[in-house]
Parts: C-alpha cells; sequence; structure tokens
C-alpha cells in the first residue's frame, strides 16, 4: 500500500524520521562522551539534541499514524505497524523523562536515570527501527500499492534480494 500522507511523491513518515533517530543517537553519543571527558558542553548539547528529537518524532508519528490507520486490519503489516508505532511512542516518553529529569540542571551531567533512560530508549529505536524497515523493505508499506502486507518476516525465510519486475535471477 502506498503512503497517504506524501510530499514531491515521497512518504511524508519515511522522509521525516531520519531527524529523531540522527538527534536521539547523537544525544546519546555525546552523553557518553560528556561522561567519559568531564565536559558539560556535550550533555548541554544531549539536552538540547533529545528536545528537538522528542519534537521532530511527535511530528513523523503524526504521519506514521495516518500511513497505520489505512493499513487493512488483520494483516501482518497492522501487527508490526501496531508495535513499530507502540515501541516508538514508549521510547519517546523515555526520552521526554531524561530530558525532564535534565531540565532542573541545565541539561548539564545529567544522573544516572537520565543517562540509563536514553540508553534504553536507543535499544527500543533500534527495535523498532527494525520494524520500520520491516514493514517498507519487506512489507511494502509506504511505497507499494500491490505490496504483500502479510509477506513472512526475512528472519524465517532467509535473506532474499528483492529483484525488479522482469529481472532474472
Amino acid at each position: 500500500m502506498e503512503s497517504r500522507a506524501k510530499a514531491a511523491g515521497h512518504a511524508v513518515h519515511q522522509q521525516l524520521i531520519v531527524f529523531p533517530l540522527g538527534l536521539l543517537a547523537t544525544a546519546v553519543v555525546f552523553d557518553l562522551i560528556g561522561l567519559v571527558t568531564d565536559d558539560g558542553r556535550f550533555a548541554s548539547a544531549s539536552y538540547l539534541m533529545i528536545g528537538a528529537g522528542v519534537l521532530m518524532g511527535v511530528v513523523a508519528a503524526v504521519f506514521g499514524l495516518i500511513d497505520y490507520v489505512a493499513i487493512p486490519r488483520g494483516t501482518r503489516a497492522r501487527r508490526i505497524g501496531i508495535m513499530h508505532g507502540g515501541g516508538n511512542v514508549v521510547m519517546l516518553v523515555l526520552f521526554a523523562l531524561s530530558w525532564l529529569l535534565r531540565a532542573g540542571t541545565g541539561g548539564n551531567v545529567p544522573d544516572a536515570a537520565a543517562l540509563v533512560l536514553g540508553l534504553v530508549s536507543l535499544v527500543i529505536a533500534g527495535g523498532t527501527g527494525w520494524l520500520g524497515g520491516e514493514l517498507v523493505d519487506r512489507l511494502g508499506v509506504g511505497v507499494d500499492d500491490d505490496a504483500n502486507l502479510d509477506a513472512p518476516t526475512q528472519l524465517t525465510t532467509g535473506i532474499s534480494v528483492r529483484r525488479a519486475p522482469g529481472v532474472a535471477p
């Protein structure tokens, strides 16, 4: 199924997700660098990136929801979509909590709870990112109206190479 929300011919959700993923992953990396180097500027930058990443995540989620509601009920794509979206909501809430824990300190030197929330969130983002890839790459959600929304996972069927129509193996 093709995306219901497009800009310049491409799915908006898929264009936007690079921002929260990049910002939030980099925020965790900056926290670790700041911790190792004892340089508060990294923690301050991380604080700002988390705020921007959560905001962009909410914007991306709106477009993801638009695409999700168009997926037919009872399909594998619908089940994966709910795990993908639900996991991303949890991830954004955990990052927002990490951001709030830092707010009283001006964003400098996050405490252990803020760091753990960021690390756990990053692990969740890895899982939900894989699920998003499964939706787009394997099931064709957002890119192909003739997609098989019930295609099996590559984890059980092995790795396959998609070929253009008419191209011999």
